[in-house]
């Protein structure tokens, strides 16, 4: 782990990092640099270039290898054996089950999954339902809003922290939390950034500490309680893991259906007949989902160490290396898709790899798929003629992708 950290130190270092670029681009003819503001605003047409001249790409900012063609993500995101998920890990604090293999992996997702099973989540729809009612009535009377802030944020905030046990009225402190933590899963840090993100898991890793203390004194129904009472077990949970567990659950319950949410609205502000079609068919609603999670993915790269020698497309992956699988060009590979660049809410080929693949399926995503659906029904009864009011703001990283901000002019409800 010291060895990673002191390589990602390295790879930012202004000389360093350009030599290696340009060193990968007389490789190739290409670089792969997730730092670019080009390529975060709009990383597709690049995706689509590498994915046809160089499919298994040696990038050497990384020491490892980028994966664009839908077959070969597939591949390693499936085969845990061959590629481990120990890759990202700067900070023991945030080491949670996306970061381990089995037997790891699989005691801490069977502590968690019982939250986020079908019947879990389908007990969950009222209350969603409620707040997406509750968060719309509070927008009354106005022409603009954030979607974002107002809307695409506070509704997965709410909900997750709600499952959790600790108050939502602190959204505003999680977000700030949020966002400081959510770089660590980027590919490449400056010093400032690993240090703000180092801050802000401190910080919320002590609010945490003082929940599981009362908690202990007065045990509730919710999720804090429940891991509580694994730790207290002796060999299900050690306190780190309850800690790190909480983290995770709370900045990725947030994270990926804010960014659907954020990505599904724009895609279909940006495509106006796909919007009216939705409006005359809101039976397509399901489909059109899983269409905004192909098009636009909340989670565009995945990053897995190799552990034993592989051939993919002709290349040796080696022990050591770091292996990029590029899931929004996967999704948009021709080969799986057809006509992959076009939004198609009624397209039958379904089989995106937003939520990944094998054992680290997203535990979450039936949840994120529910909120999706009740967020867009109700947004689209309430606002027929939303429209953009500015050019959204990018949020600027690679990873996780979906608009800051998002600026719409409406007709207003009284």
């Amino acid at each position: 782990m010291k060895a990673l950290l002191q390589s990602l130190k390295q790879l930012v270092e202004p000389l360093g990092f350009a030599a290696k670029l340009a060193w990968e681009r007389l490789e190739s003819g290409s670089g792969f640099n997730p730092t670019s503001a080009r390529m975060q605003v709009d990383p597709y047409g690049f995706y689509e270039r590498m994915r046809t001249r160089d499919p298994v790409h040696r990038t050497r900012i990384i020491d490892g290898w980028l994966l664009t063609r839908y077959r070969d993500v597939d591949a390693v995101l499936r085969n845990h054996q061959a590629f481990s998920n120990r890759t990202r890990v700067l900070d023991e604090r945030l080491e949670s089950l996306l970061d381990c293999d089995p037997p790891d992996h699989t005691r801490l997702r069977g502590l968690v999954s019982k939250a986020f099973t079908p019947a879990a989540v389908a007990n969950l729809g009222p209350r969603i339902e409620r707040l997406v009612g509750r968060l719309l009535d509070s927008l009354a009377g106005q022409e603009h809003f954030d979607l974002i802030g107002q809307f695409a944020y506070p509704l997965p905030i709410t909900v997750i922290a709600e499952m959790l046990g600790v108050p939502p009225e602190d959204m505003d402190r999680f977000e700030g939390w949020s966002n400081g933590i959510a770089l660590s899963v980027e590919p490449i840090l400056t010093a400032k950034q690993i240090n703000y993100m180092r801050h802000n898991t401190v910080a919320l890793q002590h609010y945490f500490e003082e929940i599981i203390e009362l908690r202990r004194r007065k045990p509730q129904d919710d999720m804090i309680s429940a891991l509580i009472a694994a730790e207290e077990e002796g060999e299900k949970l050690t306190h780190r893991e309850l800690i790190n567990t909480l983290t995770l659950l709370l900045v990725a319950g947030n994270e990926t259906t804010r960014n659907l949410i954020g990505n599904g609205t724009l895609a279909l502000l940006r495509h106006p007949e796909q919007m009216q079609r939705l409006r005359d068919h809101p039976e397509l609603l399901d489909s059109a989902i899983q269409e905004f999670l192909r098009y636009d993915a909340p989670v565009q790269l995945d990053g897995r160490l190799c552990t034993s020698p592989v051939e993919i497309g002709g290349r040796e992956i080696r022990p050591g290396h770091v292996v990029i699988s590029a899931i929004g060009a996967a999704n948009r590979d021709p080969e799986a898709f057809p006509d992959p660049d076009r939004l198609d809410i009624g397209r039958q080929q379904t089989s995106h790899l937003s939520f990944g693949r094998g054992i680290h399926y997203c535990l979450g995503a039936p949840l994120a798929v529910m909120e999706a659906k009740i967020a867009f029904s109700a947004l689209l009864e309430r606002y027929p003629s939303m429209r953009l009011a500015a050019e959204p703001r990018a949020r600027k990283q690679a990873v996780l992708r979906g608009p800051e901000q998002v600026l719409v002019e409406v007709e207003p409800v009284r």
